[in-house]
């Protein structure tokens, strides 16, 4: 957290469960936790991967969780393809480029 938001922690950490406002927030009631479904976050991979510089600066220059950012972008990309043809290549020997719709083999 950024110092300026620590002044108020002291009196909300002091407060009382009776002294917490919670007019806003509506009762949870059976069909709650009869429609509600656990889900776990899938499990990530570490991986090295080559990106170009400036990519990767913008990336970061948007502040913490790049990673989480380039993520998103990659399974948006996945999603968006699920209905395209299965690509015959290895992924290793696939090339991507913005202005071209279709990626292509890198010899």
């Amino acid at each position: 957290m950024k110092k300026k938001y620590y002044s108020d922690l002291p009196r909300i950490r002091n407060l009382k469960d009776e002294e917490i406002d919670t007019s806003d927030i509506p009762e949870l009631d059976v069909s709650f936790f009869a429609n509600a479904v656990v889900s776990m976050p899938r499990p990530k991979a570490t991986v090295c991967i080559r990106l170009d510089q400036d990519v990767l600066e913008w990336f970061k220059s948007k502040g913490k969780g790049y990673q989480t950012r380039i993520n998103a972008l990659l399974r948006a990309y996945m999603e968006a393809q699920h209905n395209a043809q299965p690509m015959e290549a290895p992924a290793s020997r696939l090339c991507l480029l913005p202005f071209r719709k279709e990626p292509f083999l890198v010899d």
